[in-house]
């Protein structure tokens, strides 16, 4: 078992319903969501809902999410003893990025992940750098940082003990 939070950054008001659904699905209980306004965007909502499952759930998550084309969205899932964290950003423009967490929430990066970048960089240190940036995921952050801080006083966790 593991836990995470659902972090719906930006979201149309009408798909509010079916993301509720969805999370439902996946967590096999009502998703009780809490919605606010998103200030970024008019009729746009905001939401978070810690979670608890089995170490599949967030990745569930994502999918269950993934189709609905103009959401923002993230996924936490905390590390346990034996599996590592993980955490999905999604944004309309970019799809999904996927990174793998160790237990203090930092991205971490396979040999396999880290020898693509150096191959697709082909000696050029810019290019490394940039690769580098993509596979830590610097277009989402960049991208989801403005919903991110938008609320102002809105209380944002990155990982919550949920029991």
């Amino acid at each position: 078992m593991t836990h995470g939070v659902l972090f719906i950054h930006s979201a149309p008001r009408a798909l509010a319903p079916h993301i509720e659904w969805a999370a439902s699905g996946v967590l096999g209980v009502p998703a009780k969501i809490r919605w606010e306004d998103q200030p970024v965007g008019r009729s746009l909502v905001r939401a978070e809902l810690g979670w608890r499952g089995g170490g599949d759930t967030g990745a569930r998550l994502v999918s269950a999410l993934r189709g609905m084309d103009e959401v923002r969205f993230e996924v936490v899932q905390e590390a346990t003893p034996v599996s590592d964290g993980a955490r999905w950003s999604c944004t309309p423009e970019l799809g999904i990025h996927h990174a793998a967490t160790d237990r203090a929430g930092n991205t971490v990066l396979t040999e396999d992940r880290v020898r693509g970048c150096i191959d697709r960089a082909e000696g050029d240190p810019r290019a490394l750098v940039r690769e580098l940036g993509i596979a830590l995921g610097e277009p989402w952050d960049e991208d989801l940082e403005i919903y991110r801080h938008a609320g102002e006083g809105v209380p944002m966790r990155w990982l919550t003990r949920v029991s």
